[in-house]
């Protein structure tokens, strides 16, 4: 157990990929645990920038620019300006309950032992992949042959639902 640990730990790419990875839960983690909503996204957007480290160790360069470009710029970018043209009461602060937290550690590490004995036990078949040599234009190619239907669908959604919350938001002012 202990030489696979050390040879796992030999490769830098692995040492990267544990530390982004490391990263990213711990972002997330900050995030469903701090309570002022700008520690929140600045968490998100750490967790972000952290997967697209992850990506950039899986050669998909251009996924790692979208995720810093649309995630960690954009989104997070957003949710401070949602944040700042909202007003915000203070709420009281729910007392801390022991028991629901001894009881989530003991959840948490019960999920945790699962996942691990399952993987652990899993079987993957190996295949040989041989990566395209040019990421971007296959997502392009995939994207607008086989997939447009969906790409389109998408991007109505996503405008629907941004003037949905626009008329939301003037609702509130009145």
């Amino acid at each position: 157990m202990l030489d696979n640990m050390v040879s796992f730990l030999s490769s830098g790419a692995n040492i990267a990929f544990f530390l982004f990875a490391l990263l990213a839960i711990g972002g997330a983690i900050y995030m469903i645990s701090f309570t002022k909503v700008v520690h929140m996204v600045t968490a998100v957007a750490f967790t972000f920038l952290s997967l697209a480290g992850v990506y950039v160790l899986l050669d998909a360069e251009f996924l790692a620019f979208v995720q810093v470009l649309i995630y960690a710029g954009a989104v997070s970018i957003l949710m401070i300006f949602g944040i700042m043209m909202t007003k915000h009461q203070s709420e009281e602060e729910e007392p801390r309950r022991p028991l629901h937290q001894v009881l989530a550690a003991v959840g948490v590490l019960a999920l945790f032992g699962i996942l691990f004995y399952a993987i652990r036990e899993a079987v993957f078949p190996l295949q040989q992949l041989a990566p395209a040599a040019d990421n971007t234009k296959e997502i392009g190619l995939r994207l607008f042959t086989e997939h447009v239907i969906p790409f389109e669908l998408v991007s109505v959604l996503l405008t629907v639902a941004f003037i949905g919350a626009i008329i939301l938001a003037k609702r509130e002012e009145e």
